[in-house]
This record gives structure tokens, sequence and C-alpha cells, in this order.
């Protein structure tokens, strides 16, 4: 189980693939709106003047010494939707992250977004 104590140590944190090869560095954390619980986290990739956030799932992740380490490789994660450095997910393309890593997608009742940013 993950807790919000674990989550804010993340921050800046490696985040490497299961055969420990860095992908990039946790930037933020995205919680499930129905549950509170961490959902998704996004990662700073890419060359020093090309940087963007990647989304990347937080079911399965585990904490290890000054790293966080996720179910899924490099290469996928790097291939998956993203943001600038600047931006801010919009709600129309929430969907889409889900459906990359083949997760069920669920909006709120009323239609309100699944990720949020504590």
């Amino acid at each position: 189980m993950i807790t919000p104590a674990d989550v804010r140590e993340w921050r800046n944190q490696d985040v490497v693939d299961p055969k420990g090869r860095k992908i990039g560095v946790l930037e933020a954390v995205y919680v499930d709106t129905s549950t509170d619980e961490p959902a998704m986290a996004t990662v700073l990739t890419g060359l020093p003047t090309r940087r963007r956030l990647v989304f990347v799932p937080l079911g399965e992740a585990i904490l290890g010494p000054h790293y966080v380490k996720v179910p899924y490789d490099r290469g996928m994660v790097r291939q998956a939707p993203s943001i600038g450095t600047d931006d801010v997910l919009p709600a129309d393309q929430e969907e889409t992250i889900f459906q990359y890593y083949e997760l069920e997608y669920r909006p709120g009742a009323a239609g309100e977004r699944r990720l949020a940013r504590p």
C-alpha cells in the first residue's frame, strides 16, 4: 500500500524499469479522484533542451533506496503520452493515458476528472 508520506519522498527520485534502467526523474504524483490514492506519476525525460513529462501508472511501483521502480519497460514509458514541463494535463487526454497502458478508464459519476494533482 502506498501512503501519502511515501509519495512525498518519491519526488526527484530516479524512476527505473524492471531491469533497473533509468527512465527519468519523478516530477509529480497524480491521485485517483475517487479514492485519493496515488495513481500516476509524471517522469521528467529527454535532453536538457527538449524535456517533457511522460505519464506512468504507480499501481505496482516499488520504492527503493533513491529510486522508484515501475513495472514498465523504459522504452514503453518514454513513448507514453506526455505534456510539456510547464503544461497541465487536459481532462480530455486522461483516457488516452489509461488506454496506452491498457488500464480501465472510468471518469467520475458526474463526468469529473479521474486524475488530480494534490
